[in-house]
């Protein structure tokens, strides 16, 4: 007789599957890049990928937690800011610091949870930018006025719509251009609405400003070792990105910074 029940092993699964509050375990995955948007797709995992676009984030953003989402975390690259941080080097977010000295405190358990299944990596503060910094003064300044060690353009957005809404926020990103590196023109054109490579602005970027060539070679090896790095990390964190029994962990692990100080949590 069909009475509308699930079948007993799959109404077991799905009681496995929820938290004790009994939301399900949807982690909302922001990034830039379609390339990191591919790396963050998994089972109960929801991408949205700004493609560079501020204003358009924000309404994703708005639109997506209107479902049932249990957390959000921000992924994939970021500019170095602190000296001597090497492009590939991972980085848990401890906090965003925003424009206006806004500063959005991560989730201390998932990140806590985060850097630990990552290898311990460092936990630290990190900056929201609306649009990249290309040359090595003004990461200088963004440091030593933030005291950030990365930045990217999505993190504050997520971090102010997840506080919004009473979500835990948590960011893994790997530093893709070191805070000495001066990023070339082609590379800041570079990326489309979607978040894929837009070739036809590089070439015409390229063939304007030749002399850019060997910098833009220099990014791309520097991207290349930050993807392979977000690529393993990724493989660590397998499914919902240590999203898994927030209530229970210890918050009590000692965090060290990216220049080896104590780092208050």
């Amino acid at each position: 007789m069909d009475d509308g029940a699930l079948p007993e092993r799959e109404a077991d699964r799905q009681r496995r599957d929820r938290p004790r509050n009994g939301r399900p375990r949807t982690i909302l995955a922001v990034t830039g890049l379609a390339a990191e948007a591919r790396l963050a797709a998994g089972a109960d995992i929801r991408v949205v990928t700004s493609g560079g676009d501020g204003t358009r984030l924000q309404a994703q953003l708005e639109t997506a937690v209107r479902a049932d989402i249990s957390g959000i975390v921000s992924f994939g690259i970021a500019g170095g800011l602190a000296p001597g941080v090497r492009a590939g080097t991972p980085l848990v977010a401890r906090g965003i610091v925003a424009a206006n000295a806004e500063y959005f405190e991560c989730h201390r358990g998932w990140s806590q949870r985060l850097a630990k299944a990552l290898g311990d990596v460092p936990i630290v503060d990190m900056a929201g930018i609306d649009l990249p910094i290309a040359d090595p003064s003004g990461k200088r300044a963004l440091h030593v006025a933030t005291r950030a060690v990365a930045a990217d353009t999505e993190s504050h957005i997520a971090a102010r719509v997840a506080a919004a809404h009473r979500l835990p926020f948590a960011a893994f990103r790997v530093v893709a251009d070191p805070a000495e590196r001066q990023l070339p023109p082609a590379a800041l054109v570079g990326v489309r609405r979607n978040g894929k490579l837009a070739v036809g602005r590089v070439v015409r970027s390229v063939l304007r400003e030749p002399r850019q060539i060997p910098r833009l070679f220099r990014t791309a090896l520097d991207a290349r070792a930050a993807f392979d790095a977000l690529f393993c990390g990724r493989e660590m964190i397998a499914g919902g990105f240590g999203f898994l029994d927030l209530g229970e962990l210890v918050l009590d692990m000692p965090c060290e910074d990216v220049l080896g100080g104590s780092l208050p949590v």
